[in-house]
């Protein structure tokens, strides 16, 4: 899917979850453009997950418990979501109340981004590599900002 594609269809969720949880949709939608491919991963196509998030813990408003092994069984469970909203709604919750300090941080893509690549968030125990994802989630942010921009000022 191409960025404007991307970015037309899921802003509304990084919106709502960025208003819900006090974050910037444009950091939101940039660190599920990295996790998706741009929304092309399986795990988004298939199973409304936009952020990797694994399939433990406890179940929430957003997520009922459903997990899928990606057909690599034995493999990292990851969440099931119903829509893609509350993939977004779970991600915003997970940042706000796990990462503080990034979440603290979202209004200033620069500083979000390194703060997220250095938490728990990123394992480099799965081959991550924090600083080439704080560059990568920094410079996708500063690119989404004129596409959001112009989807706002369609709205009007």
């Amino acid at each position: 899917m191409d960025k404007q594609l991307f970015t037309r269809k899921y802003l509304p969720a990084a919106r709502m979850a960025g208003e819900l949880y006090g974050l910037n949709p444009v950091v939101i939608l940039a660190q599920s453009a990295i996790e998706t491919g741009w929304g092309e991963s399986a795990l988004a196509t298939l199973y409304n997950n936009f952020f990797g998030l694994t399939g433990y813990g406890v179940t929430n408003a957003y997520w009922h418990g459903g997990k899928t092994d990606l057909d690599k069984p034995g493999g990292l469970l990851f969440r099931r979501y119903d829509q893609p909203e509350n993939s977004f709604l779970d991600f915003a919750r997970l940042i706000t109340t796990v990462y503080k300090q990034a979440a603290a941080m979202s209004h200033y893509p620069a500083a979000y981004a390194r703060e997220i690549a250095y938490s728990r968030y990123i394992s480099e125990v799965n081959g991550d590599n924090r600083e080439a994802y704080a560059r990568t989630l920094e410079s996708i942010s500063r690119s989404l900002v004129p596409l959001v921009y112009n989807l706002n000022n369609e709205c009007v």
